[in-house]
Order: structure tokens, then sequence, then C-alpha cells
């Protein structure tokens, strides 16, 4: 059998159960251990599958617990962040009540608003100030300070939000799964999502093309309830879902 078959088959098996063992794809395609390990790693290296002790997992199983600090995620896909957030920020019109959540690409979007005539909510220090600065109206959610995303969370910043209805939200997201829809990593920031989200009447995740099949620990939205702003096409996997904007 050739060997991209083999890796198509592989690919499909984990599409189907999540999980498959060495012995599973023996059966299934007349491999020897030593082609099959090979293939494993061949793909691990070009990031379709999770190599792990006796076979593989799709990389969709390969959940985060750990989030970058906002320095850190500064760094990362900058250009492709401003791309989606001048997209995002020409869809706030004029009387237009915003939610602005905690982010690196929803902090970008400060950059490019025009309209004036818009109030905000954010539950992002930083977005508070600089919205302030550029002379827009802007309410601070306010609860607990979370050192590593800037964000404000907790109880008393849930209850805040539930007072409020938003025209339009926009919100990031550390991994965007068809099983697992938005996910984050921390407990209390998932539950700030969720709230606004709720209290949003047009709503959009701003998320660069890394972050499909990527999960985090905690949900917080479904993959259809939402819609997707991102950079360029997204993967094979989602090219059916009608809810993804291509920023352009």
């Amino acid at each position: 059998m050739l060997t991209e078959k083999r890796h198509e088959i592989i690919l499909q098996m984990l599409k189907e159960k999540n999980s498959i063992s060495v012995t599973e794809i023996k059966e299934m395609t007349g491999g020897s251990d030593s082609t099959i390990r090979r293939d494993l790693t061949t793909l691990d290296k070009a990031g379709k599958l999770s190599k792990v002790f006796g076979g593989a997992v799709s990389i969709e199983n390969a959940y985060m617990v750990t989030e970058l600090s906002v320095a850190q995620k500064q760094e990362v896909k900058q250009a492709e962040k401003r791309q989606i957030a001048r997209y995002a920020a020409q869809l706030i019109k004029k009387d237009d009540f915003v939610y602005l959540d905690a982010g690196t690409t929803t902090g970008y979007m400060i950059e490019y608003l025009t309209e004036k005539n818009v109030t905000f909510v954010t539950n992002a220090v930083d977005h508070a100030k600089r919205l302030a600065i550029e002379g827009f109206k802007v309410l601070l959610i306010g609860g607990e300070l979370k050192g590593t995303t800037e964000a404000v969370v907790g109880s008393q910043a849930v209850l805040s939000l539930q007072k409020y209805h938003f025209t339009k939200g926009f919100f990031g997201t550390n991994g965007i799964s068809r099983r697992y829809g938005y996910t984050t990593p921390d407990s209390n920031e998932s539950l700030m999502k969720q709230t606004a989200l709720e209290h949003c009447h047009k709503k959009y995740i701003l998320a660069d093309v890394t972050k499909f099949g990527e999960i985090a620990a905690i949900s917080f939205a479904k993959l259809e309830d939402v819609q997707i702003i991102t950079e360029t096409k997204p993967p094979k996997d989602y090219k059916n879902c009608c809810n993804i904007i291509v920023a352009g």
C-alpha cells in the first residue's frame, strides 16, 4: 500500500475514533510495526495527529490546560490578528452597545475603530484605558483581576454582566472544535464569556486559523452559536461551517 494511502486511512480512523493503536492500524493497512510507527512520526511532525505510546490520538484530544500571558500572546500571529481585528472593528456602527472581551485580538480592534458614538463594556483593564483615551464611553466590569490575561473575572463580574443587553459582542478563544465548541483553560474566564455571550444580540469569535482543532479545558459556547472571524480559509474539516467569516 502506498504511503499516502496509509496516511489517509490513519487520519480517517482517527476522525472516527479519536484514538487508535498501532495494532488497529496494522490490521487496516497490512503494514509492519516499523512502517506504522514511521507513519505516525511523520504525521505527528506534520501536525496531523499526536503520537502517543502504542498509537496516536486526534490533535483535538491534545487539551490545553495552561495559557500564555498577554505579553507572550502579543508576539504570536500579529499580522493575522490585526487583519481579523480590522474587519471586526468595521462591524461596529453608530449607537452600538458593545461587549469587548479581554484578549490580544480584541485589543487590536481599538486601533481600527472609526465610529465614536459607541458605548463599550469590557472586562479588560487595558482595553478600558485605551478606549477612554480615544474618547469612547467605556464601562469597566468590576471583580477579581487575573494576572496572566489581565481580565476581570469572578462572581461579582458575572453579576454585573447579567444586567446588560449588548447589540454586539467580540470574544477571544483558546480553541475551536466541532465536538467541544469554543474553549478556554480557565473556569472563571469561561463563565464570563458564557454570560456575556448570552446577553449579546450579535456575537463574534475572533480567532486565527491555528485555533481550529485546538481544545482547552472548559467549553463556553457551541460551535454553531457564534460567528467566527478568521484571516483565511479554515481547515477542511470546518469548510462546511456556515458561520465562518474570512476577513479580507
